[in-house]
């Protein structure tokens, strides 16, 4: 079915956005099927259910993260965390089947293709913003994503991120007061797992 004359006057606008939600096109007049009509036409890229971007627009985001950094994004409050997070820093070799973002404990957060949503009470610790291409994505840092990776994810996996991190590399020195500080503020015994990596 073709767009009306109401949705293809909004068309402009869409198309000026690099990336936008289904939600985003019905609050700027463009209704579900015109959208899938636009789709159809390759005006629109559809990056999963309910997320779409702009092919013409070029956002600068390295390939390799692309989806990730636009289904981030479009999370209200989220910030990238876990494994997807330990991938971005090279700190686990698990393959990013899916991609980790943290909301608050009391939001109710959109569903996104491939997103694993976590729900956090604290998410303002350790919570800092890097660039992919010309946009700035929340992530926690190295820090607090080794210390969740001890309350979320597999002991094996959490270890191994550990020692990772406090190798260091060239682009980063750990800090292990920095993470002590955030492992007791989180209440994870983080102290034995250090001494046994370090000793």
């Amino acid at each position: 079915m073709k767009p009306s004359n109401k949705s293809r006057g909004n068309l402009s606008k869409l198309r000026s956005l690099p990336f936008f939600t289904a939600a985003e096109a019905r609050k700027m007049g463009i209704e579900a099927a015109s959208l899938a009509y636009y789709v159809r036409k390759h005006f629109f890229k559809r990056v999963g259910r309910g997320v779409y971007r702009n092919p013409e627009i070029e956002t600068g985001i390295d390939i390799q993260w692309e989806d990730l950094v636009i289904i981030a994004a479009t999370i209200p409050r989220g910030v990238i965390c876990l494994i997807s997070a330990l991938s971005i820093y090279n700190l686990t070799e698990e393959v990013m089947r899916q991609y980790w973002i943290a909301t608050p404990n009391r939001m109710t957060a959109p569903r996104r293709p491939k997103a694993k949503i976590i729900r956090m009470r604290n998410m303002t610790l350790g919570r800092t913003e890097m660039e992919f291409g010309d946009y700035k994505i929340k992530i926690f840092d190295r820090e607090r994503t080794v210390v969740d990776s001890f309350r979320y994810l597999s002991r094996e996996t959490a270890i191994k991120a550990l020692k990772s991190y406090l190798k260091g590399s060239n682009e980063h020195r750990p800090n292990i007061e920095k993470l002590r500080s955030y492992a007791k503020k989180l209440r994870v015994p983080l102290d034995p797992y250090i001494l046994a990596t370090t000793t």
